[in-house]
């Protein structure tokens, strides 16, 4: 499989049992469906998301691509509880696809997220 934004290769790589695609050279990640909330729930995980967040950041520019599996077009996604997280999402296979450091930033909620939903009266 290739990467939807930079075309290079992607790998396996497995966490606990779940094995989602990593780019070798962006390391955007790949989650086929509902791997990504698999993972979110489990400790240690954000350690498949091994590239560098400025990176992420330029490649996060590039919101028109299409799914690496189907090659239908991926829509731009924002995270509810954490809304300057954008990611891709396939709307027939339902894979998405992380930029680098985005799937980190999404296991954790910062201070700021939480200072946000206490304002809001949100309690997560």
């Amino acid at each position: 499989m290739e990467c939807p934004k930079c075309d290079s290769e992607m790998e396996k790589v497995a966490f606990k049992g779940i094995e989602v695609d990593r780019c070798t050279g962006c390391k955007g990640l790949w989650f086929d469906m509902l791997e990504d909330e698999d993972l979110k729930g489990i400790a240690g995980s954000e350690h498949i998301d091994t590239g560098d967040s400025a990176t992420g950041r330029q490649f996060n520019k590039i919101d028109k691509i299409v799914c690496p599996v189907c090659k239908s077009p991926m829509i731009r996604m924002v995270d509810r509880d954490q809304p300057h997280i954008w990611f891709e999402s396939c709307t027939e296979c339902y894979g998405v696809f992380f930029d680098a450091g985005e799937f980190r930033d999404y296991k954790e909620k910062s201070i700021m997220d939480f200072f946000r939903d206490l304002i809001s009266g949100e309690r997560k």
